[in-house]
């Protein structure tokens, strides 16, 4: 039965009856638990299977990127985009010609511009799936880790990123970002974040993790991954643990080449594996793997994504892990430098993989899988095995009972004002103060009315937020100071240091924002220049905490473990005095002079 449906019909019929019709699956009466009887309801879902042609069961595998804020009618030079990239014009050619699983969304691929426009391509997406000969609902997915990762912007509601949770070490508050950044997804028509980061950040000079785990101690981040999976889950969207076996001690960025693990299987027994642990012991529905190579789980240097001994021998056999495994994006060079593309996918799902993410030429990728079924490599019955585990996910995430969204459960959701209480008041409880020479801080508006802020402006992680120096200087004046703005970058010239010590001339104190200083750096050198200045100097690192151990002289200094509007604006508050500084230092920070030795130990963190 082909499946059609109209405005009025996504309005006020019944979605989980239409969808049923069209795939022979039956919802159960509670679409987010196992039925009384769940081997019966697999049945279903392999009838489904069994329904399907060779080559849509090769789709059902991938998840793929498409341009456009429309599943029919995106923009002209996205529609270029796709041509050139895909080979099709629109997200319902995509699906209708490689029958694909699921979508992933990006801000860069025009798919995120606001709710009701997202929420409006979902359902174009849905509508094309369950369009096919053989009707199936895809799984929609982005990376909304918060923080420095996030693909959906305002006016939904932006939380603090892991690091900075990690300093607030409250399992509820974190529940809660699940909780509630799961709830705007799904009304949006997002079923799965790529999130949570399972990876222990154990190496200060990870390029591409950082601020992105909860931190360095295994226990603290694995309590702190459990809650998060609890609460996206409590919200029916699906979580993900990131990047298996653990990508938390790199020095290379695996977007751009392959990392190598030097880690024993002691140390990762200790260190990388009890995030994913707690992970699969909270009910996580899909684990994500990394582009990284780990002699000691396998020698054979593979990228992990390629491993049957990582994925299949400790995931699945060791762990006992069922549930679905996505690849991290095959566009990656770390997983693309040992073999070609045509191969990287077959020998991913060969590992013991599930979902094959965003490769970087989908028409080499999907062939390739349906070459090596057709010659007898990847049997129809390994195929299958992913294919139910997808299906057991979509359906335990109401895809079948429940495929499209309203416009109503839009406003009623997203960005609504108790979903951005929350997020300040989360944000306050992170923020993290590391050094208050002379009791400096809480600023008093008596004695030190006249601010300059100073600093860096990084692009808004959705192209929503900031820019940081301007969303300091509002929030200060708000909060009742006089305050001059300077953006001096991440790399200020000879010219703005001499820019920023004359505008701190007069002030009664200069706000430095201050972006992964390294010891020599123009930072450095501005800072060095502002403390001369004799005007007290209180310093704020908006990504990594570790800048303070290259900035002596400062007399405050503050972590907000991202540049977001939310983190920032805290900050100010703490800065005035509004509130006070809560959070601990979740990672250590090493001395510039000897990195063997400790400045700042996990849990350092001031108050007053």
């Amino acid at each position: 039965m082909q499946f059609r449906t109209s405005r009025r019909s996504l309005l006020t019929a019944t979605a989980a009856a239409v969808a049923a019709a069209a795939t022979g699956v039956t919802a159960h009466a509670d679409p987010h638990r196992p039925g009384p009887d769940p081997s019966g309801h697999d049945r279903q879902l392999k009838k489904l299977i069994g329904r399907m042609s060779i080559e849509e069961k090769v789709g059902q595998l991938f998840v793929m990127r498409v341009y456009g804020h429309s599943a029919t009618a995106p923009d002209q030079a996205d529609i270029d985009a796709n041509l050139k990239e895909i080979g099709v014009r629109t997200a319902a050619e995509l699906i209708a010609k490689y029958h694909v699983g699921g979508i992933i969304y990006f801000s860069w691929a025009h798919n995120t511009r606001d709710p009701h426009q997202i929420a409006a391509l979902s359902n174009g997406i849905q509508r094309a799936g369950l369009a096919q000969p053989t009707p199936v609902p895809l799984l929609i997915a982005t990376d909304q880790e918060h923080g420095i990762v996030c693909r959906v912007g305002y006016p939904a509601a932006l939380f603090p990123g892991a690091m900075a949770l990690g300093a607030g070490r409250s399992r509820e508050d974190v529940r809660t970002v699940g909780r509630i950044s799961g709830a705007e997804l799904r009304a949006i028509g997002i079923r799965q974040d790529y999130s949570t980061d399972a990876d222990v950040n154990v190496n200060p000079a990870n390029p591409v993790i950082g601020v992105r785990s909860f931190g360095s101690e295994p226990a603290a981040v694995a309590r702190l991954v459990a809650a998060e999976v609890q609460g996206y889950q409590s919200s029916q969207v699906a979580a993900t643990a990131k990047h298996f076996p653990g990508h938390g001690d790199t020095a290379v960025d695996s977007h751009t080449g392959i990392p190598v693990i030097t880690h024993t299987r002691e140390e990762w027994e200790r260190i990388d594996a009890p995030p994913f642990k707690a992970a699969v012991a909270a009910g996580i529905d899909a684990i994500m793997t990394a582009h990284i190579q780990f002699p000691a789980l396998d020698p054979s240097n593979d990228p992990a994504t390629l491993s049957q001994p990582i994925l299949t021998g400790i995931l699945r056999e060791e762990l006992g892990y069922d549930g679905v495994v996505v690849t991290d994006s095959l566009g990656m060079q770390g997983v693309r430098d040992k073999y070609g593309d045509d191969r990287v996918p077959v020998l991913a799902l060969k590992a013991g993989v599930d979902q094959l993410l965003n490769p970087p030429d989908l028409a080499t990728a999907w062939k390739a899988v349906l070459g090596a079924v057709r010659s007898g490599e990847l049997t129809e019955e390994r195929l299958d095995e992913s294919i139910l585990r997808i299906l057991r996910l979509k359906e335990r995430r109401a895809l079948f009972s429940s495929p499209y969204v309203a416009g109503v459960r839009v406003d009623r959701t997203v960005g609504i004002r108790s979903h951005l209480v929350s997020a300040d008041l989360i944000a306050e409880r992170t923020t993290t103060l590391l050094v208050n020479t002379d009791r400096l801080l809480p600023l008093s508006r008596r004695r030190a009315r006249s601010l300059l802020v100073v600093g860096p402006d990084p692009a808004s992680p959705t192209g929503t937020t900031g820019p940081p120096t301007t969303v300091l200087g509002k929030e200060l004046t708000g909060l009742g100071f006089t305050t001059a703005v300077l953006p001096t970058g991440t790399a200020p010239t000879a010219a703005l240091i001499d820019s920023a010590v004359a505008a701190a001339a007069g002030k009664d104190a200069v706000i430095v924002g201050t972006y992964d200083v390294v010891a020599g750096d123009a930072q450095t050198k501005l800072v060095a220049a502002l403390v001369a200045t004799g005007v007290p100097v209180v310093q704020i690192a908006v990504r990594n905490p570790y800048d303070i151990a290259q900035l002596p002289g400062v007399r405050a200094a503050l972590a907000t473990y991202s540049w977001t509007d939310v983190e920032l604006r805290a900050a100010a508050r703490v800065i005035a005095g509004r509130v006070s500084p809560r959070g601990l230092l979740p990672v250590p920070v090493q001395r510039a002079d000897d990195p063997t030795k400790v400045l700042y130990p996990v849990g350092h963190g001031l108050t007053y």
